[in-house]
């Protein structure tokens, strides 16, 4: 049977079918378009969220004209079973209970208006072959930006000096620091603390240990594990070292914050003027 007697056996013209078939062609073409360059952003950026995902695609959808909602990207990742799956934390890597000293919390009403201004700092663990390593981070609050990092296979206190090295000798700018972290026996620790007061940075600690009081850290944490793939490793020291390096060379470069008006880090980090955020923030600590 021909096209002609199919369309008047369901009531449409001919025309009406070859622009129905138009149509579905334009949207496959549209979508292979949208997917293909989500491929590749995410040969980068592995487990990039959609909200950011969109934001990078805007070049590519207006250079094509197209026109597309946020809502209909997060359907055709569904679709495609690109979506991100979240995952569980699993480990502990706090010992808050020792006898050092710990310090009282100064970032509770603090207003961050510059890179620079505070730094928070937090250890998150990374599985590898037969055991896990341990990632030791220092991020800026005002501009989301890794500026101290180091992995090791245990959890002493060097490894968090040997990232406050790298920290202070990425330093720009020379205006006063304040250092924020948890109560760990690492932040408590004598070499540490001796660091700080030599760069007369002044010390800041979580109340009694709660880890909302170090949100910043925690996602930062949570961002390199999960969105770089550093989560499902189970590699060597060595190799996932290498990976640890590379992971943090894309976040900082490469990937946009919405807290940052989606400017990378590294953007970011050298503007002196408040950034715009793009969601309402509910958790007070999380600046």
């Amino acid at each position: 049977m021909g096209i002609g007697r199919l369309c008047k056996l369901f009531g449409k013209t001919r025309h009406a079918f070859y622009d129905h078939l138009w149509t579905k062609q334009k949207i496959s073409i549209r979508d292979d378009i949208i997917l293909q360059e989500v491929i590749s952003i995410r040969k980068q950026l592995p487990r990039l969220g959609t909200r950011k995902l969109f934001h990078l695609l805007k070049p590519t959808l207006q250079s094509h004209n197209i026109k597309i909602g946020r809502d209909y990207l997060f359907d055709l990742l569904s679709e495609y079973k690109l979506m991100i799956r979240q995952r569980k934390r699993k480990a502990i890597t706090t010992d808050s209970k020792h006898w050092m000293k710990k310090y009282c919390n100064l970032i509770k009403d603090i207003t961050i208006t510059k890179p620079e201004q505070v730094w928070v700092s937090d250890i998150t663990y990374i599985r590898l072959t037969n055991y896990w390593g341990y990632l030791s981070l220092i991020t800026d609050a005002f501009s989301r930006k890794i500026i101290g990092y180091c992995f090791r296979n245990d959890l002493q206190a060097e490894g968090c000096v040997e990232a406050l090295r790298m920290a202070l000798n990425n330093r720009i700018y020379d205006h006063p620091i304040i250092h924020h972290s948890d109560r760990g026996s690492q932040y408590c620790s004598h070499q540490y603390v001796h660091l700080l007061n030599q760069h007369n940075i002044k010390i800041s600690m979580t109340d009694n240990g709660d880890p909302y009081e170090n949100a910043l850290a925690e996602r930062v944490n949570g961002i390199i594990k999960t969105e770089f793939n550093l989560h499902q490793t189970h590699l060597g020291f060595d190799q996932t070292y290498n990976l640890v390096k590379h992971s943090i060379k894309a976040y900082n470069e490469l990937r946009p914050h919405g807290s940052c008006d989606y400017l990378t880090p590294d953007q970011a980090h050298l503007q002196f003027e408040t950034l715009p955020k793009r969601w309402k923030n509910y958790n007070k600590y999380y600046f």
